[in-house]
């Protein structure tokens, strides 16, 4: 199938790795140059675990393309993804401005029928703006040019994002076109050979059931991020309570683990959007507004742990960090908790030696030239005359270090762990000061 995605950001380029792998024809339309320049040379604009394999394998073989030309963006696929970011606006809305933009783009030029599949992650009835964008270019031109729009939301994991579409655990598709339906159980049947995973509803409910995924996933983190204080003040271990609960099939154990707060582009910008979407509709969703306020303070957590420690001015002090991106296997640090960390510990007259495995040409972009920040070549160059160790990130290169050496080389033998990586009693028993999240009041 000839198909044609809209945006080579995160989205964009792993569905259109993806589906040329599978065998279709594909082209990736980007407005940057920059980008696409990086592609054409064989590199990749994103970090994304084996997704630079799938890439140049696509391309070699001739079924994966990339330009800025949008008329022949528009003239290759039938299938036309739109993959593009929904920033949000200042109200906590999703910016649907490129959204509008790809879409009006592809009324303007399309002569044929066209599927045009909204992969972004976009508010209820964005498809009925789509729909008249795209009708509204078509009926300039005085043709009769048909179309259908879907919505195709994605369900990826940052740093799993290639496996997660390869091997998908559902794949909703929300239309009302017969021949459209038609088309998406062709495109993604290579996907679902053992059983169908495949769900069409309506367009709407397409849209929420994107928000309302990300919104559970959500609340359940910042309900055991709040159930992790309470461990702390009552001397519980919150994992130990997280393997007595996710024992009980009705829970689980997924999206359990406290922390120092979730962040990304995903989960804090869905969360916003879905509580405007109901303002909109005049409905409060206080649950996922208590799940924001929530999130927010747990990004503060460290910091607290820090000024118990060693007081509100941190002036003369200096720290290590473990963790830059919001999570492992990413350079993403959108909403991450580094910067709320680090932006504290700079506003209180610290100084930081950060290490991060594959996020720093990130963090130096975003901090720029912050004389206070420095980066480390490897997580034990970190520990130099630092006065505590601060852990961000889950990255696994963290999850067995030499504790002797940290102890012997820290100015003070503090590890303030704000992913629960180890287990308390080991630790201290190297004569660490150790604490996690919600760990007891003892560790």
């Amino acid at each position: 199938m000839k198909v044609s995605v809209v945006g080579t950001g995160y989205v964009g380029l792993v569905t259109g790795a993806c589906l040329a792998e599978m065998g279709n024809d594909v082209l990736c339309l980007d407005v940057d140059p920059n980008k696409i320049r990086i592609l054409e040379e064989g590199g990749i604009p994103i970090h994304e675990p084996g997704l630079d394999q799938v890439v140049a394998r696509n391309v070699k073989a001739g079924r994966l393309h990339f330009t800025t030309d949008i008329e022949r963006a528009v003239a290759h696929g039938t299938i036309q993804f739109i993959a593009v970011g929904t920033p949000p606006d200042e109200d906590g809305s999703a910016d649907l401005q490129y959204v509008l933009a790809a879409a009006r783009n592809i009324g303007r030029l399309m002569t044929d029928y066209k599927v045009i599949v909204d992969k972004s992650t976009v508010p209820v009835g964005t498809a009925d703006k789509v729909r008249a964008a795209v009708a509204d270019e078509i009926a300039k031109r005085d043709t009769d040019a048909k179309f259908a729009v879907v919505s195709n939301p994605e369900f990826l994991k940052e740093g799993a994002a290639v496996d997660d579409f390869m091997r998908p655990d559902r794949i909703v598709v929300g239309a009302d076109d017969e021949q459209a339906i038609l088309l998406m159980r062709a495109l993604y049947a290579p996907f679902q050979r053992n059983h169908e995973r495949l769900v069409v509803m309506d367009v709407r409910s397409a849209e929420l059931t994107k928000y309302a995924a990300n919104a559970m996933l959500a609340t359940r983190i910042s309900f055991m991020n709040e159930l992790a204080l309470l461990a702390e003040k009552m001397g519980a271990d919150i994992e130990q309570v997280r393997l007595g609960i996710g024992s009980d099939p009705r829970i689980g154990t997924h999206f359990l683990y406290a922390g120092c707060g979730y962040g990304g582009s995903c989960f804090p910008k869905d969360v916003k959007a879905l509580i405007k979407t109901a303002s909109d509709e005049g409905q409060e969703l206080k649950v996922l507004k208590a799940v924001e306020a929530a999130n927010d303070h747990q990004k503060h957590v460290l910091i607290e742990k820090v000024t118990r420690r060693f007081g509100e001015n941190l002036a003369g002090k200096h720290f290590a960090v473990w963790g830059l991106a919001f999570k492992p296997n990413t350079d993403d640090m959108r909403e991450a908790t580094s910067r709320v960390v680090l932006a504290e510990l700079f506003q209180r007259g610290a100084t930081v030696t950060a290490y991060d495995p594959v996020a720093m040409p990130e963090a130096q972009r975003i901090f720029g030239e912050e004389s206070r920040l420095t980066y480390a070549e490897n997580p034990m160059g970190a520990l130099d005359n630092a006065d505590a160790l601060l852990i961000v990130t889950e990255w696994k290169e963290f999850r067995s270090p030499d504790f002797d050496k940290i102890k012997a080389t820290l100015k003070s033998p503090v590890v303030l762990d704000g992913r629960n990586l180890y287990e308390p009693g080991l630790v201290q028993q190297f004569g660490l000061d150790y604490e996690g999240i919600g760990r007891g009041l003892k560790g």
